[in-house]
């Protein structure tokens, strides 16, 4: 099957009617920013398939890391890198991979730093979780992988760094698909105060704040990580064996100094390393993105997330949003992988 062929493959009810999507992608072709919504996917109310998984998992040195990662599809094809959140890991993608395989991508999914098998390399090297890190981890496994150009994809944390090596490294960057759009941010940003109710929705970027918090989360990773996943997609069906395959990721022994590094550098409360100041300089300018890119956003996404009218011009290259119904969450690549799949493919012609 090539790319053409994967949306005649794919179930029309899970997405836009056929004339919806061929007005869709010629407005994509043509104009930025244009807007689709999708017709219900009811995908929600179906308890995931733990069957999906990937082939035995390769390991390779990359930076500072020893990279634990997924891949599949011909060593030939257009390369498309696949970034998880937290507290997710690869197998948000087990689905998504194979229908990008089928159309003759090639496919990698990494496991980011703290999770999974994913290791430093040095026990000397900081655990440091800031945004331009994660990206930097991403440019040296392409390198690596002798990966000049790529499509990225990404949802939570993948989708920041989604975001920071497109702005960052455009020449990079062939196109990417982010859900929740334009999330660059810096520390600056991170102490403005936001309005109660928005504070709420960070409760624990607070708890994590506090070293009842790390002794917490280290402790009740799972339950922490179960009931995150409740909220963050309140009407996503998934079963114990879903959630207990991913969980695995989090018994890395330096992820809870990973995610809690994170959530503290973004408050201010953790400094980064000298080497990544200068990302950070940029980035806190919040530079717009000019590769091609299409954001996903579910309707009952139950995370933080912005309102696609405040970062649509951010991207200043071809550019769509689509909103995809049916009850789909925060973690949309595993709730609604077909519409993820096929943003990819679309965004790939770009």
């Amino acid at each position: 099957m090539d790319i053409s062929d994967l949306r005649s493959s794919i179930d029309r009810r899970d997405f836009l009617s056929t004339a919806a999507m061929t007005a869709a992608a010629a407005q994509f072709g043509l104009i930025a920013p244009a807007v689709a919504q999708s017709e219900p996917t009811k995908q929600a109310g179906i308890k995931p398939a733990t069957t999906a998984s990937f082939a035995p998992l390769k390991q390779i040195e990359a930076g500072t890391l020893n990279v634990t990662y997924a891949e599949a599809g011909p060593s030939d094809g257009q390369p498309v890198l696949l970034l998880h959140g937290w507290p997710y890991d690869i197998y948000a993608f087990a689905e998504v991979t194979p229908l990008l395989a089928s159309a003759g991508f090639r496919v990698i999914v990494p496991y980011l730093r703290g999770y999974g098998a994913t290791r430093f390399l040095s026990n000397g090297t900081v655990r440091n979780g800031q945004p331009s890190a994660l990206a930097v981890d991403t440019i040296a496994l392409m390198d690596v992988l002798k990966i000049e150009k790529a499509v990225l994809g990404g949802f939570d944390w993948g989708a920041r760094t989604v975001n920071i090596v497109s702005a960052l490294w455009p020449e990079r960057t062939s196109a990417t698909v982010s859900v929740s759009g334009y999330l660059i941010g810096s520390q600056e940003a991170g102490k403005v105060p936001l309005p109660p109710k928005a504070e709420l929705e960070w409760w624990y970027q607070f708890y994590f704040a506090t070293e009842r918090g790390q002794v917490g989360y280290d402790k009740y990773r799972r339950e922490f990580s179960k009931l995150i996943w409740q909220l963050a997609s309140p009407q996503w069906k998934f079963d114990d064996a879903t959630f207990d395959r991913s969980a695995a990721a989090f018994d890395n022994p330096d992820h809870v100094a990973i995610v809690i590094h994170n959530y503290r550098w973004r408050m201010g409360l953790a400094d980064g390393e000298a080497q990544y100041a200068a990302f950070e300089k940029k980035l806190a300018q919040f530079p717009s993105i000019s590769v091609p890119t299409i954001t996903l956003e579910g309707d009952a996404n139950g995370a933080p997330h912005p309102d696609p009218s405040a970062y649509a011009k951010r991207f200043t290259g071809k550019y769509q949003h689509r909103l995809i119904k049916g009850g789909v969450g925060h973690n949309l690549p595993q709730e609604a992988p077909r519409a993820f799949a096929e943003a990819i493919v679309d965004v790939s012609k770009a």
